[in-house]
């Protein structure tokens, strides 16, 4: 087993939070980690980026080499695609599709989100709504780390066993309000991949049939 992953934000949207939790959730599936961090200034728009190593065989680096990142969770589109050259071809990008608009000279954020849809395998979702509707928009880290469960080889009752521990000292409106984020991103990513299943399904269907067009027309 061995998941490659990167954490990227902006500081203050919690990116740390979303490393530690899969971090101490791996430690109690008894699996190695490695972690390197680098730590932005919020007031500036400052990028914070983390990348964690899981492997159930020791790890020998905590940095994760050009195009070998399994997973590319992000809480801000624009550091989503920053990441992009690390990505495996058949590797995942999950991030928040609201841009953090305190960052100078931001691009078009339709050009950022238009070339986030070309990576094969992606799920984007707004989850500063999603959090805000739950009842904290603080909690749009744990949405995206929900949607980020279903492409991780971590049973998803220890991530929910690790929030519960990250955030229990907050008291249990807090640590529920997480939970429920978790649990909402984990149900945007699954039917984001059941709906990619049907296409494909669909599409096979009309290659089918398109050979046995060309077939009864021969």
């Amino acid at each position: 087993m061995k998941n490659d992953i990167i954490i990227a934000g902006v500081g203050g949207q919690g990116i740390l939070s979303i490393a530690a939790i899969i971090a101490t959730a791996a430690v109690n599936n008894n699996l190695y980690i490695k972690q390197s961090e680098i730590h932005g200034m919020s007031q500036r728009g400052g990028e914070v980026e983390s990348h964690l190593r899981i492997s159930s065989t020791p790890i020998a680096s905590d940095l994760i080499p050009t195009g070998a990142a399994d997973m590319i969770i992000s809480l801000e589109p624009m550091e989503a695609l920053r990441y992009v050259p690390w990505l495996k071809p058949e590797g995942w990008v999950i991030t928040n599709n609201q841009p953090f608009l305190n960052i100078p000279n931001y691009p078009p954020i339709n050009d950022i989100l238009n070339e986030i849809k070309k990576i094969p395998h992606h799920i984007m979702m707004n989850a500063d709504e999603i959090a805000r509707e739950l009842g904290s928009e603080k909690a749009a880290n744990m949405v995206v780390l929900g949607a980020a469960t279903r492409c991780l080889d971590i049973p998803y009752e220890e991530i929910e066993k690790a929030i519960r521990h990250f955030f229990g000292r907050k008291g249990e409106e807090i640590v529920n309000m997480n939970l429920s984020a978790l649990a909402k991103g984990r149900e945007i990513a699954i039917l984001k991949l059941e709906g990619e299943k049907e296409k494909m399904r669909d599409e096979e269907m009309e290659e089918r049939r398109d050979e046995e067009n060309k077939t009864v027309k021969g």
